[in-house]
């Protein structure tokens, strides 16, 4: 599963809660656009509304600018494809004060593109400050082994 595109700012923002495995509905040029790792969901959350799950305000540009149609929009909500079961449990997850919906990665298997999202909680600033203590511990320990 080689990861195309990935939302560095999740693990530093949020505590993860939950992860779940979605398809998308693109179009061929979005496809090919995330096949050369174009594109940034930084500012991209999942909303629920009816029985269907979006991708809103990830920016995927078209693979060739002048192929694309005229009113292309970059940034369009996107369909997200889930069961039942996981929609309702994200609609769950939405409904809880301080959760929110974000993607983490998006993957190929096989032939599909894939996209992995996750419930979140928020943290507070000083559970921030831990986890970059902790990314630089291991950094460190890693250098020290390596040396060795």
């Amino acid at each position: 599963m080689p990861s195309l595109l990935y939302n560095k700012k999740v693990s530093l923002k949020y505590a993860i809660i939950e992860t779940f495995p979605a398809g998308m509905e693109l179009f061929g040029f979005e496809v090919k656009s995330l096949r050369k790792k174009q594109g940034s969901l930084d500012g991209a959350h999942v909303i629920i509304r009816g029985n269907e799950a979006y991708l809103v305000g990830a920016l995927i540009p078209p693979h060739q600018i002048k192929n694309a149609p005229q009113d292309y929009d970059p940034r369009r909500t996107r369909r997200l494809l889930l069961t039942a079961r996981e929609i309702s449990r994200l609609a769950g997850f939405e409904k809880q004060k301080g959760l929110t919906i974000v993607p983490i990665s998006v993957y190929s298997k096989g032939r599909y593109l894939k996209m992995e999202i996750a419930a979140v909680r928020g943290k507070q600033k000083h559970d921030k400050r831990e986890t970059l203590k902790e990314r630089t511990a291991k950094r460190e320990m890693e250098r020290t082994l390596k040396n060795q």
